[in-house]
């Protein structure tokens, strides 16, 4: 490790589990285990309480990691085992970040019970010197800083729709850690994920950069490293339905 890396102080946000993870935290301050200082941590009553909204507004916002700590899985002090939901979100966003140009290393979910202190402290000084090493948000990407917001507020956009593609299409039937992982290996999840998911994340991010003034569907495609045959598709779907219109002299596509 570089001097130089050494010498980076990332920003980081912890939101941990009120009755497991703060726990294990608590515990680590008392027994006077070390981690990194620029570890901020928030605590939430439960790790699903944790929104994709949460974790895409804290890399708007200029954060290099966000960590969330649960109980561990079928030790949820809630009937409805919440943990497993943070597990979905958390392989959900995993998938959606390379799509808005962000490393999904700078996302990390972990359990930890109240009584392992030293597993929360080693954790995050593991994940600390990982996100040291990633550098500042958008350097590992080589994504320049209006890209990546370009990008998080298009996802942004999208919660509440990708909540209704998980609660309709991408349930898991069972709550199991395996049947989780399995799932989000499937053939049948990426497809669903790139025809439900990435499919309407490219639509709005076209037209967010529509948002900033016309453009021709080269330019377009260029700047969001996007196939101008998936821009040609998504601005003639958008112009049919009177989102967007074409000017035929300057060649560009404007919002209506």
């Amino acid at each position: 490790m570089s001097s130089e890396t050494v010498d980076y102080k990332p920003r980081m946000l912890g939101i941990i589990c009120n009755w497991c993870c703060y726990g294990g935290a608590d515990l680590c301050g008392v027994s006077r285990f070390q981690y990194p200082p620029f570890i901020r941590l928030v605590r939430v009553m439960c790790s699903a309480r944790v929104d994709l909204a949460h974790v895409f507004r804290a890399f708007a916002q200029g954060l290099d990691a966000v960590f969330i700590g649960g109980c561990h899985l079928n030790d949820c002090h809630y009937v409805t085992n919440g943990n497993y939901d943070a597990l979905g979100m958390v392989q959900m966003c995993q998938r959606l970040l390379p799509h808005i140009g962000i490393n999904p290393a700078r996302l990390r979910l972990e359990w930890v019970s109240a009584g392992e202190g030293i597993r929360f402290a080693n954790i995050m000084n593991e994940y600390g010197a990982q996100v040291q090493q990633l550098g500042p948000l958008g350097s590992s990407e080589g994504q320049d800083a209006a890209a990546l917001q370009l990008g998080l507020a298009a996802a942004t956009r999208l919660v509440p729709y990708i909540k209704l593609v998980q609660m309709e299409r991408l349930r898991m039937p069972v709550r199991t850690e395996a049947a989780y992982h399995e799932f989000f290996a499937s053939a049948d999840f990426n497809r669903l994920f790139d025809e439900l998911i990435v499919d309407q994340l490219a639509l709005s991010r076209i037209l967010l950069l529509l948002g900033e003034g016309a453009m021709s569907q080269g330019a377009i495609a260029a700047r969001l490293g996007l196939t101008p045959a998936t821009v040609a598709r998504h601005v003639t779907q958008s112009a049919r339905q009177g989102l967007v219109r074409y000017d035929v002299s300057r060649r560009s596509y404007a919002l209506t």
